[in-house]
Formats: structure tokens, sequence, C-alpha cells
């Protein structure tokens, strides 16, 4: 066994179990936790397979930046672990039927390529393609700013205009909602923040004396 099938055996196995644990963890933020674990070993595999742009885009997009956004959620929100776990055991027989039925599709699917390997490795050894020297994220970025270049000016006009409409949407006044003008608050002074009132002493209530009869 070569180094390259040790390490996809080693991703494979800590990504399995990572995903096993994302849906077995009590704590949600060890699920997320555990997700970001398997992004990780989905990212070595990426680089494996020479697909060095996915594999980058894989750790900066999604654990950088989706289960950062998702770590911060689950912590400030206050999740109820009991109301989530309710009904597990009920429905468990019709999911577990369906994770076999997607893991004996997958296995279907995957045996072919697996049969066809080296045959195809034969033919890639016979035949060398010079292309195959080349940087996949320079060919692809040569691609899109050629080829895609529009889609992709698109795709970023429609992405400012959803921003656009966020923040639009977050500022608008509304009865109920309570905000801070950050221009009042550096024009603020001293005196306004802080003011002294001259209260007069409050003289002692006069001893009650006990009446003649």
């Amino acid at each position: 066994m070569d180094t390259t099938s040790a390490l996809f055996y080693l991703f494979s196995v800590v990504m399995l179990f990572a995903a096993f644990r994302v849906i077995t963890a009590s704590n949600t933020v060890h699920a997320a936790l555990y997700l970001v674990l398997a992004f990780f070993q989905a990212s070595g595999l990426w680089m494996l397979l020479k697909a060095e742009f996915l594999s980058i885009t894989l750790v900066l997009v999604y654990v950088g930046a989706v289960m950062v956004l998702f770590l911060f959620v689950v912590m400030m929100l206050d999740v109820n672990i009991e109301s989530l776990r309710k009904g597990f055991w009920r429905h468990f027989p019709v999911a577990a039927t369906m994770g076999a039925l997607i893991a004996l599709e997958l296995a279907a699917v995957l045996m072919g390529g697996f049969r066809a390997t080296q045959p195809i490795a034969e033919f890639a050894n016979s035949s060398p393609d010079p292309l195959a020297q080349a940087s996949n994220t320079k060919e692809l970025g040569i691609l899109i700013y050629t080829q895609y270049l529009y889609p992709l000016e698109v795709a970023a006009v429609i992405l400012l205009v959803a921003i656009i409409a966020a923040i639009a949407l977050t500022l608008r006044t509304r009865k109920d909602s309570k905000y801070q003008d950050p221009s009042e608050q550096v024009r603020v002074k001293a005196a306004d923040r802080m003011e002294l009132l001259k209260i007069e002493p409050v003289r002692p209530a006069p001893p009650k004396t006990q009446e003649q009869p």
C-alpha cells in the first residue's frame, strides 16, 4: 500500500467517524465541531484527487464561514436538547430504513467505478495527457474570467442586491425594535450624561410628646 492509499483510508475512516458523531452527539456544539472535522477530512480527500481549488474552497467557505456562523448561533441560542430528542426512537425505524436504502444506492453506483479503476489507470499511463501537469486552479480561473465572465458578474450583482436588501430590512424603523443612533452617541457630552441636582436637607421630625390627661 502506497502513501496515497494510506492517507485515503485514514481520511475516510476519520470522516465516517466524525459524520456518525454529528448525528449521535448529545451536545449541539460538539456536533458542530465534529462536522468541522468531517469537512477537513473531505478537504484532504479532494487534495488527494488533485482538486486543490475545491479543497481550499471547502475549508475557506464551509469551515471558515458557515460553520463559524453555526457555532455562534448554537452557542447564543438556548436550545432545549430534551425537546429535540422527543420522538427519536419512534421515527428511528423509518430513518434507519431510508439510510440503508441510500447506502445501498451509493454502493451500487460506486462499485462500478471501483471496478473500472484499473483499466483507466493503465490507459492514463500508456497515453499521458499534457494537460495533467497544469494547475486546476489556474485553468478554472482562466475559464471563469473568460468564457463565464458575464454569468459571474450577474451573480455578483445579485449577491450585492441581496446584501443591500438585508441591510435595508434590518435598519428599517419599526415600533417594536430597539436601536441606537451612533451619531448621537458620538456627539454626546459629559453634561448630557450626568446632571447634578441640589437637594435641600430634610429636617428630622419633632419627637412625639405624650398628651396630658
